[in-house]
């Protein structure tokens, strides 16, 4: 039902789920969720997806920043746009990571909170 909240959801799972489904509407590859609870102080969640190119990747970006306005967030901080190899949104409780493949494959957050890269992210091995 549009336009209704899920009850017991906190407002960052909420956040969680715009993200997502304005990522997944613009084709996100590899999208990946970490609950930072008790991990961090920066955010509550975070979000790393995959674009398949430069203009995918600014298209992502550009549409769920359009996103988060229309949904009350205002004008959310967002970094790396001009050049779409890693573009970050600042969304408050959620932080959103986009890549381009190999700039995700080399940099690798997933690592840093014990996660593996998905498989179709991971540099091939002769290469």
């Amino acid at each position: 039902m549009a336009g209704q909240e899920e009850p017991g959801l906190a407002n960052g799972q909420r956040l969680v789920q715009l993200v997502k489904t304005s990522l997944e509407d613009d084709k996100a590859e590899d999208l990946v969720v970490i609950d930072l609870a008790g991990k961090s102080s920066i955010a509550d969640f975070m979000v790393i997806a995959t674009g398949r190119a430069q203009r995918h990747v600014g298209a992502m970006a550009e549409h769920l920043r359009e996103n988060l306005k229309a949904a009350g967030l205002g004008a959310v901080p967002v970094e790396g746009a001009r050049r779409c190899d890693w573009v970050l949104i600042d969304a408050g409780d959620v932080i959103v990571h986009l890549f381009r493949p190999e700039v995700r494959a080399f940099y690798n957050l997933e690592k840093m909170w014990g996660l593996e890269l998905p498989e179709q992210t991971r540099p091939a091995a002769n290469a």
